[in-house]
């Protein structure tokens, strides 16, 4: 029921994916860069993180604003670049895990688990369409 009601809004995935990039980057360039004592995660790390999710942001924002038609492949597209982001995360997660407090794991993981789920809902949407067609 979720997925057909999400089938026929699919644009405003790209809306949802774009303000959740938009958090994610004022987060990191933002919150845990000026509290990194709170966080553990170096400054060095959180910049390019939070770069990386305001492009994630204009991305979707405008396959929002400019997709009318064949929005599958760009779905797919930001589905496996938010799968890619995940793996970096994760992958900085083990290299700074003697850094990281437990506030800054708790916020890693979670952010790996919310972008997890909208992953699932991308492809499922655009696989969901493809067999449709």
């Amino acid at each position: 029921m979720l997925l057909r009601k999400t089938l026929q809004f699919t644009p405003k995935l790209f809306l949802i994916d774009a303000l959740g990039a938009f958090f994610t980057a004022f987060l990191l360039g933002v919150v845990l860069s000026n509290f990194q004592h709170y966080f553990g995660m170096p400054k060095e790390i959180l910049r390019p993180l939070a770069i990386t999710a305001l492009i994630f942001c204009i991305y979707s924002f405008s396959c929002y604003l400019f997709l009318k038609r064949n929005w599958r492949p760009f779905l797919i597209a930001i589905a496996v670049a938010n799968f890619l982001y995940c793996i970096c995360t994760s992958i900085l997660i083990a290299l700074f895990r003697q850094e990281l407090t437990l506030l800054g794991l708790i916020y890693f993981i979670g952010e790996i688990a919310i972008v997890g789920i909208l992953i699932y809902v991308e492809l499922s949407v655009a696989k969901k369409k493809r067999i449709e067609q």
